[in-house]
């Protein structure tokens, strides 16, 4: 019986066994080879983040300051485009996107800190 579920786990491959050695170093391992630099606990907080300023975008802002701080910041997948590119999209002056900007900004600062 215990030769049976030897040979069932006999091809499983482990996270710590080293797949290659060198005689300098340790050897390299599986784990070495799909580590990510990243910290997962930054990727969950900067996601949680995100996800909670675009909640904010949609119930803190109209439709006019959340088009601007959508295009500015480049949210939603688009490109971030600068005051006078947004004007002209939008047919108003740089002055009066950068006055909506402010505004909007100020709101959504307020509405992520009560989250």
């Amino acid at each position: 019986m215990h030769f049976r579920s030897g040979r069932k786990s006999a091809n499983d491959i482990h996270f710590s066994e080293p797949i290659d050695s060198d005689r300098d170093e340790g050897g390299l391992t599986l784990m070495d080879m799909i580590a990510d630099d990243e910290n997962i606990i930054d990727t969950v907080e900067l996601r949680l983040s995100s996800q909670r300023l675009y909640e904010c975008i949609e119930s803190a802002l109209s439709g006019r300051e959340r088009e601007i701080i959508i295009l500015r910041y480049g949210l939603a997948g688009k490109p971030p485009l600068t005051q006078r590119e947004v004007a002209k999209k939008l047919d108003i002056s740089r002055s009066y996107v950068s006055r909506i900007e402010k505004k909007a900004l100020g709101l959504l600062k307020e509405a992520f800190d009560e989250k």
